[in-house]
């Protein structure tokens, strides 16, 4: 699917959503702008693996390093976290979004990562503390489809995820495509625990 953007980065990505062995170049439109002719880029998924040509310089692989990359085109470094701290936290969260999140699709390692998740968002708003990074965009988009899948239970099981979920599929510019997933702000029934 071709898509011009609409935000701050010379060029295009083209994507290949949904065939890149579960890994999407997701939030890309947040740091780019309408496309110039002289500047085309393009994201293909060859045997899985995403790559960026651009006319300008050399292919790059992988879709950390291709968000990393139109983030700093951009000029928006301050999604890459902006003390060292910040930094090495979102550069484990990137690794964790390709490692754990793409591709694994059993119900196990889903309620496994859900439970993580959920228990290390307990005291943050944020992935990487106090701010919204890279590292949140691309869980979003990672995340999107297994959280569509949840019940209203199970969103409630996992209240921090749910919470920052919503969050970030609220904030400006992030959802793009994206069906808006509905979190219910009342119960609708009584836990007898």
């Amino acid at each position: 699917e071709t898509r011009p953007s609409s935000s701050s980065f010379p060029g295009r990505v083209v994507s290949n959503y949904g065939s890149c062995g579960g890994a999407r170049a997701g939030g890309a439109d947040f740091v780019r702008e309408a496309p110039r002719a002289e500047e085309r880029e393009q994201v293909r998924c060859p045997g899985g693996a995403e790559v960026l040509q651009t006319n300008n310089g050399p292919s790059l692989r992988g879709l950390t390093t291709i968000a990393t990359h139109l983030v700093k085109q951009a000029k928006k470094e301050q999604l890459l976290g902006s003390t060292a701290e910040e930094k090495a936290i979102v550069q484990q969260w990137l690794e964790y979004r390709v490692t754990q999140i793409a591709g694994h699709s059993n119900e196990e390692d889903i309620r496994i990562i859900l439970k993580d998740l959920n228990l290390y968002l307990e005291d943050k708003v944020y992935l990487a503390r106090n701010n919204l990074t890279l590292a949140d965009i691309l869980m979003y988009y990672g995340l999107h489809h297994i959280i569509a899948e949840l019940t209203v239970q199970e969103k409630e099981k996992y209240l921090n995820v749910s919470r920052w979920f919503n969050h970030i599929q609220h904030y400006p510019g992030i959802r793009q495509h994206l069906s808006n997933i509905v979190f219910m702000k009342n119960r609708l029934y009584t836990n007898p625990h």
